[in-house]
Formats: structure tokens, C-alpha cells, sequence
């Protein structure tokens, strides 16, 4: 299983958000790339980047930094936040990320992540927010009347290769993630899974691998020292 540590980008920082709440952030670090450098001197494989401020506006709003963390790290990066258009798509694509993740596009129009798919196949991954298995849009601050499993469905049908699942009652609460909802999504999809909020502690990482998941993210646990990814990293070489 791949873990890849998040870095959440708002007003140019590193920060975390509390269950997605805008307002309710903890900056971190005030240099995002090198905050990326020093994943990668751990041995991460791959970093997991959000524009909480694309997310919330709609529209990317920290391409810059962004392309600093391309330059400055040589694994891959999957990015999502504000991807909402074939022209964003591209720029990110274009500019070296390894996988554009789509969120909000992904449920209010279906016909856009499927011109994406067959655009860039393995390139698309979404990521499903949901509130108590009900998808969440618009940065989290909209509920919709879909289940996360029935859209799952539905992307795997049109090709869809790579899954985010994000249960937004555990992001930022080190609480654990949904170990129900990601076993049944493994369980009834053939596409690769990644975990995401609430992971905080190398015995999620442990279980979440034991459910033999694609990916976890972690974020908050490692900057506030619940997991010793650097420790990590070197007993698990190939996560």
C-alpha cells in the first residue's frame, strides 16, 4: 500500500482544515515546497496535494506554489482542488502532475470526467467526499442526495481507474478513517482505493494495508508526530 502525506495549500501555507471547515485551519509550515522536499528525503513515493483555495473558489489559486513543489521533488504527484474545466485539466497535466484529482466536476457533470477519462485515463482519479455515506460538493459545504457507493459505480463504468474516499466527519479528528465504507467500496470495485481522513497512527496505516487498500493519505497526524513517517518510510520501503 502506497501512503502518500498531504500537503493542504491555503493563502500559500501549509495548513489542515478541521472535518473541511474553512475557517477552522491550523498553518504548519509557511513553505509548501519545503514541506515536499521533506517528505521525499523520508522516501514518500508519492505526494498528495490539495488548493483548498481552488476547492473553495472554484478556480485554482495557487498554480505557482504548485509548480515550485514540480520543480523541486522528482516523485509523482496526484493534485486536486478547483479542476474544473478541460483547460485546468491540461494545464496540470501539462505541467508535470502525475494525476489530476476531480471532485465536485465529477458529480454536477458527468459527461466532463468522461471526456477527462478517455482524455488521460490513469491520470483521473476522483475523489468522493462524503457525510455519513452521502456525497458532499463545493469544498464540503453541500450535501447531494447521491450515495458515495452508487457513484462509485457509476465512475468505475466509465473507466475510471483511481478512487479518493474522504470521510468528512473523520478528516482532521486523528479519529481513525471509515474502515466500513472503504471495505465495502474495495469489496465491490474493481478499481484502486485510496484512504482518506482521519488516518492517524501506524496501526490504521497497518489495518488499512491488511484490507489490502492501494493508498492512504495522512496528513495531519504527521505534522502534529502521530506517525513517525521518516521511521515509517524506512520499515516499509516500497510504501
Amino acid at each position: 500500500m502506497i501512503v502518500l502525506p498531504a500537503i493542504d495549500i491555503k493563502g500559500g501555507q501549509c495548513v489542515r482544515l478541521r472535518q473541511g471547515e474553512k475557517d477552522d485551519e491550523t498553518v504548519y509550515f509557511k513553505d509548501p515546497v519545503k514541506v515536499a522536499k521533506q517528505f521525499e528525503s523520508w522516501g514518500a513515493q508519492y505526494l498528495h496535494i490539495v488548493d483548498l483555495d481552488g476547492a473553495f473558489d472554484g478556480k485554482p489559486q495557487n498554480v505557482d506554489i504548485i509548480k515550485k513543489i514540480l520543480a523541486a521533488v522528482d516523485i509523482p504527484i496526484e493534485l486536486g482542488g478547483g479542476i474544473r474545466s478541460a483547460d485546468i485539466a491540461k494545464t496540470y497535466i501539462d505541467a508535470g502532475i502525475s494525476r489530476i484529482i476531480v471532485g465536485t466536476q465529477a458529480i454536477k457533470d458527468f459527461d466532463f470526467i468522461e471526456h477527462l477519462i478517455a482524455k488521460y485515463d490513469r491520470k483521473v482519479c476522483v475523489s468522493i467526499d462524503a457525510r455519513d455515506g452521502m456525497v458532499s460538493t463545493e469544498g464540503w459545504t453541500e450535501d447531494s442526495d447521491m450515495e458515495a457507493l452508487e457513484l462509485a459505480t457509476s465512475l468505475e463504468r466509465v473507466g475510471l481507474s483511481t478512487l479518493v474516499y474522504t470521510d468528512i466527519s473523520k478528516d482532521g479528528m486523528m479519529s481513525g478513517p471509515n474502515f466500513d465504507m472503504l471495505n465495502v467500496l474495495n469489496q465491490n470495485l474493481n478499481i484502486d482505493i485510496i484512504a482518506s481522513g482521519g488516518v492517524a497512527s501506524v496501526e490504521h496505516l497497518d489495518r488499512l494495508s491488511q484490507m489490502n487498500l492501494y493508498g492512504a493519505i495522512t496528513g495531519k497526524a504527521v505534522y502534529e508526530g502521530a506517525i513517525d513517517l521518516k521511521a515509517y518510510f524506512a520499515e516499509h520501503p516500497n510504501s
